[in-house]
Formats: C-alpha cells, structure tokens, sequence
C-alpha cells in the first residue's frame, strides 16, 4: 500500500558508496534535525534518472535552504552508483535498496518494470518523492506509474517551505 501524507515513513538504513568508503545511512538520524526528501529513481546509468539526479544536485543548495537534506534511492548496487554518480557528477547520497525492500515499504515498487520490454523485473522502484519532516512523518508523497515522469519539485519545494 503506498504511504500518504500523515502517515509515519518507515525505518530504513541502506548502504551508499561515499568517497571514503561504504556508509550505513539511517533515516532516523535525521529526525529532530532536518527534513528529508526521499527520491525514489528506476534505474541507475537511464536517461531521465541521469537528468532528475543532475538537475538536483545542480540545485541542492534550494533544498539546503529549505532546512532539508536530498537522497537518492535506486535498486542499484552501490558501486554501480558510485560509478553513475562520479560519471555524472551527482552530488546527492546515491543509497542502496539492492533487495527492494524499502521500495516495498514506502508502497511504490512495480509489479514488473516496463512489462511492454518483457524485462521480467519486479520490484523496481517507480519514480517517487517522499517529504519526511523531522519528526518522521510523510508531509508529501509522490508515485508515478510513468518512468518518463519526474516528481512535482514545485509542489515539493512548497512542501518543504511549510517545515521549515
């Protein structure tokens, strides 16, 4: 079931490959500190990924700002999204859901990725966006069926200024 807005975001800690090493990243340890946007992206190396991803980190000093933090999360391993990330020059955490199970959790994995290529690929996270404020709570939550769709950062960055 996809979370909503008031509702608690579920736990997570995932991996991400960072210049001095692996890193366990807690969503939890932003609480009572700063918000936190989630952005859920398919795949690590495809073309609209690799365009939300840049225009973001071109543009973090916005969510910095608004008193929030941006991470990434992808079914990718997190060497691949190291290598992805150093290729594009992404500058936002790159964290791993290797097993899916926070997609699972956050209620926006697909049944099958792109069924039409016959990928065979469940699982998958849909492109999403989630606002969490510091006190764990979902403040706007976005799913897209379509891959092609990037989330509403208008409407998010709106979400965020409520927080402050």
């Amino acid at each position: 079931m996809a979370l909503q807005n008031g509702d608690k975001a579920p736990a997570f800690e995932l991996s991400s490959k960072q210049a001095d090493g692996l890193k366990k990243i807690k969503l939890s340890d932003n609480f009572g500190k700063i918000n936190t946007l989630l952005l859920f992206v398919p795949m690590a190396f495809t073309g609209v990924c690799t365009k939300e991803l840049c225009e973001i980190s071109a543009g973090l000093n916005q969510y910095s700002s608004l008193n929030a933090d941006v991470w990434a999360i992808s079914g990718d391993n997190p060497f691949a999204q190291e290598a992805w990330s150093q290729k594009e020059n992404i500058s936002l955490p790159l964290l791993s859901d290797y097993d899916h199970k926070v997609t699972v959790a956050y209620g926006c994995a697909y049944e099958s990725f792109l069924p039409d290529k016959n990928l065979g690929m469940g699982g998958v996270p849909k492109r999403s966006a989630f606002v969490v404020d510091k006190q764990g709570v979902i403040r706007y939550a976005e799913i897209n069926d379509d891959p092609a769709k990037l989330p509403n950062f208008e409407a998010i960055k709106q979400a965020l200024a409520t927080l402050k």
